[in-house]
């Protein structure tokens, strides 16, 4: 067994979406390789930063990321193996790759409760404050202005100009 703590820059951009892990970004890894049977155990703990936006109210944030992964990387051999020893070394970048990419948030926040965007003018809200009311209503819609939740009545949910079956 043997026990490495190094630190190498992303060589791209890793990710898509609203967060992703700069190229150079520093990655720092330590890893445990150990010789088994079927080949070399790779265990590693990876720590970088990610930059991007809030998914709710588009403020940048950078946010701290610790992965964990295993990988067997097998002897070449008769059987199919994703990951092979070659010339008795081992490529991890793949496999830190792969564990930061599906690591990084699908709808990042910037706290927990963002209250996001004004829907009508696109300011950021502050937590507690209610949007602006919608003052023009699309005329396509303008039928659903009929219906209220609060009635139990089914004769006060159908528009006026609707036919009764």
């Amino acid at each position: 067994m043997r026990e490495f703590a190094f630190s190498v820059p992303a060589p791209d951009k890793w990710g898509e979406g609203l967060v992703s892990v700069a190229a150079g970004r520093p990655i720092d890894l330590e890893v445990r390789l150990e010789s088994v049977h079927e080949g070399i155990l790779a265990t590693a703990e990876a720590d970088t930063v990610y930059d991007g936006v809030c998914g709710r109210c588009l403020t940048e944030l950078t946010r701290p990321l610790r992965i964990e992964f295993q990988e067997l990387f097998g002897y070449s051999g008769d059987e199919a193996s994703d990951f092979e020893v070659q010339d008795d070394h081992v490529d991890l970048e793949t496999s830190v790759r792969d564990s930061i990419v599906l690591a990084l948030p699908f709808q990042p926040v910037c706290q927990p409760d963002c209250p996001g965007l004004d829907p009508v003018t696109g300011e950021k809200l502050t937590p507690g404050a209610e949007p602006a009311e919608q003052v023009q209503i699309d005329p396509r819609w303008a039928a659903l202005t009929a219906y209220t939740p609060d009635h139990d009545d089914a004769d006060h949910r159908v528009a006026p100009d609707t036919e009764k079956s």
